[in-house]
């Protein structure tokens, strides 16, 4: 089953909301499929996404990809370029022209899962195949209204842990949201909140106090600063007795090492890359650190999720992204199941490419409406 030609096929639609946090903000969906296609006719698939700008036209994005990325899978098989480890000296190791890093990896094991025949989350060793899901609204441009109108649907389909974003100027407004949030989810709920880097050290100390002060117990702070003030990190852990401190979101997988090191998060987050997934997932193993899947496109982090010891939970924000595949991710009453079919389960939908793929850039006026999200029917 050696890799010998790939497809992509791009797409670009609107969102049916607008999402983001106190630093960014997204309306629309850039995303290209990737295919890695074997001599054998198995595929596997991963996703090349932008978040703020719309990505080149198709034959753009193919033309580097045969350029920079392709010669080094051509005639190799999956399950032999899964585990590579490569020598980062000077610049033989650096960024892509494009985003392939994350869809590469995704596609690697999709394969080389199928070429086994097994489901990805057995391939990487798990034995459990489903794990809790928090719901996430990526709700901080939403209207009070609209934030409430999601976690209300969110709290009447089974979510029971409810993450939200805060780091607003005006902190009242981060309480309010709490406060609604309070009143409108099940008893027992776990909250969560997410400022996204938008406060300093003693910023972010005192504004959990003031939150705990205010009958909000949480169940994590996610990245409330910078990514690189590990020792900033390290002090909120130990002055923060009554919940704890989610970090390494925006960090590499060398990055997220030095912040274990550091003793600078309770928890780290990881997301949608496989074998860096893995491998500091092993390592948050040895210093029994839990791990949590933040947003992995189209939830394909369950795998990893069901493979690693010490995830408890996965990040879902129910993005309209499931018109993509014949088959999306199974997630039921707070919890998400990885598939029982070969590889990561999830095949790009002959429908989609007809109906949704958009070979050339368009222009935001030219997107039309947003797909149906069955997920979310209130939007």
């Amino acid at each position: 089953m050696a890799i010998s030609s790939f497809r992509i096929t791009r797409f670009q639609f609107a969102r049916d909301r607008v999402i983001g946090d106190s630093q960014v903000r997204a309306d629309d969906v850039n995303v290209a499929a990737l295919e890695l296609i074997s001599d054998s006719g198995a595929v596997g698939l991963g996703f090349i996404q932008t978040l703020f700008t719309a990505l080149p036209s198709q034959t753009e994005i193919e033309r580097v990809f045969a350029a920079e990325v392709f010669p080094g899978l051509e005639g190799r098989k999956a399950i032999g370029l899964v585990h590579k480890v490569l020598r980062p000296r000077g610049g033989n190791l650096r960024a892509g022209t494009l985003p392939f890093h994350e869809a590469l990896q995704v596609a690697l094991w999709d394969l080389a899962a199928k070429e086994v025949g097994l489901p990805l989350y057995k391939l990487l060793g798990g034995e459990r195949n489903k794990v809790r899901a928090y719901a996430s609204g990526l709700d901080f441009h939403l209207s009070d209204f609209d934030y409430e109108k999601l976690f209300t649907y969110a709290a009447s389909i089974g979510y029971t842990a409810f993450k939200i974003k805060v780091g607003h100027k005006d902190f009242e407004r981060d309480l309010s949201r709490l406060n609604i949030l309070s009143r409108i989810a099940p008893v027992g709920s776990k909250f969560m909140i997410d400022a996204n880097e938008a406060w300093s050290s003693k910023e972010a100390l005192m504004k959990i106090e003031a939150i705990q002060e205010a009958g909000h117990d949480l169940l994590w702070v996610e990245d409330p600063i910078l990514r690189s003030d590990f020792a900033g990190l390290k002090t909120l852990r130990e002055s923060t007795r009554r919940t704890q401190i989610n970090s390494g979101e925006y960090l590499d997988l060398s990055g997220k090492r030095l912040l274990l090191e550091a003793e600078g998060a309770d928890i780290i987050n990881v997301h949608g890359q496989v074998s860096d997934v893995m491998r500091i997932g092993w390592f948050a193993a040895e210093k029994a650190i839990p791990v949590s899947l933040g947003n992995t496109f189209l939830e394909v982090g369950i795998h990893a999720a069901c493979a690693l010891p010490e995830v408890e939970w996965l990040e879902y924000s129910f993005q309209n992204f499931d018109h993509l595949v014949d088959e999306p991710i199974e997630i039921r009453d707070g919890w998400a199941y990885a598939p029982e079919r070969p590889g990561h389960g999830l095949v790009l939908s002959e429908s989609a490419r007809a109906e949704w793929s958009r070979p050339e850039i368009l222009k935001r006026e030219e997107l039309g409406a947003a797909p149906a999200n069955p997920r979310l029917p209130i939007f």
